[in-house]
């Protein structure tokens, strides 16, 4: 074991997070939820969703057998629903392929629907005792440093570099734990911004800190300006004060989830809605338009609330299964989309249905 793989693991018999929920009787498929659960995402945010995600889906067979409406809903407000779409259907393909069991070996998790490289190797590592490596977000910031690796490591270069690294220094004793440690070292005392060098097992040796400037490492992604896109998201209120839903195609963005219809700015709103939907349009209301945050995009969102009259059963003669009236007393019918989410609560405060089940 190398000096560095070492200190590592003293640092986390001491101060290592050991508590967590996934941590306890760890399966690979506990493990693997956490994983997908924590990808872009904070250990404080996950936590509620991992344990409503294992009380209603304990195992593999429960998430197969889960519709997806109901997967999507119960991720509503974590993001990134690309990642509850490829779980489902990566449980479907376990149950079919690998007779319930996640496997353990690299290629066969690597195969599945959202999971790469460092996902596989941190199941291996922390729930099948397999000499593993990974390398999310939190070892690439540690390793950067340590090692002042330059350049961004999107790169494949780079990323190819830090990859070597990170297999050299990764033990064959106490795989799991170190797989662990260097997880919470990024995540508590190498930070992005502010690292508690002070703290850190392996700082004296660490070439960025000896800099004078840690966070110089790693290189940031090369400037773009980030795109901007703009959407009328249409609150359709029919008599019965139901808004319309409408789902959305599985692929893409908000993929499988159901949310409110969208006007292009320039569309005539009037002939656009008696055409798509075959409503009437009655009045109109525009409320404030909002800024949403993309990784990769800045969207504007321009709400309208319209009062409009349905030609009878026009609505479920054209798409059924994509298509409903939803009264916002109720329960959402699957997940909502964190823009949607913001508007049917301020629906709900108008309506006086704020108590309605989430």
């Amino acid at each position: 074991m190398d000096e560095f793989a070492s200190a590592v693991l003293d640092w986390f018999d001491r101060h290592g997070r050991k508590h967590l929920p996934w941590q306890q009787q760890p399966t690979p498929y506990r493990v693997w939820v956490s994983e997908i659960m924590l990808q872009q995402t904070q250990v404080a945010t996950v936590i509620p969703y991992y344990e409503r995600f294992m009380a209603r889906y304990p195992d593999v067979a429960a998430l197969a057998d889960a519709p997806l409406d109901s997967v999507l809903d119960l991720w509503s407000g974590l993001g990134y629903y690309a990642r509850a779409r490829n779980l489902h259907k990566a449980a479907g393909i376990v149950m079919a392929e690998h007779g319930g069991v996640v496997p353990c070996e690299q290629r066969a998790l690597e195969a599945l629907p959202g999971i790469g490289r460092s996902t596989a190797g941190a199941i291996r590592a922390l729930a099948c005792g397999h000499f593993a490596v990974i390398l999310d977000g939190n070892v690439k910031r540690v390793l950067a440093r340590y090692h002042a690796i330059d350049g961004w490591p999107g790169k494949a270069a780079v990323a190819d570099r830090l990859w070597t690294l990170a297999e050299a220094h990764t033990p064959t004793e106490r795989v799991a734990d170190y797989t662990q440690a260097m997880m919470d070292l990024g995540a508590t005392v190498c930070t992005r911004s502010r690292p508690a060098c002070d703290r850190c097992p392996v700082g004296s040796d660490c070439a960025a800190y000896r800099s004078g400037d840690p966070v110089a490492w790693p290189h940031r992604k090369p400037k773009t300006r980030k795109p901007h896109r703009s959407l009328r998201m249409l609150l359709l209120r029919n008599a019965a004060a139901e808004l319309l839903l409408q789902k959305r195609p599985a692929s893409g963005l908000w993929g499988g989830l159901w949310s409110l219809p969208e006007a292009e700015e320039e569309a005539d709103l009037e002939r656009w809605l008696g055409e798509r939907f075959g409503l009437a349009m009655q009045a109109v209301e525009a409320w404030p338009a909002f800024d949403h945050q993309f990784t990769h995009f800045r969207l504007t969102v321009a709400p309208l609330l319209v009062d409009v009259a349905e030609n009878a059963g026009r609505i479920q003669e054209m798409a059924p299964d994509n298509l409903l009236w939803y009264n916002t007393a109720h329960p959402a019918p699957g997940g909502f989309p964190a823009p949607v989410v913001k508007l049917i609560e301020q629906y709900r405060v108008i309506a006086g249905t704020t108590g309605a089940e989430q």
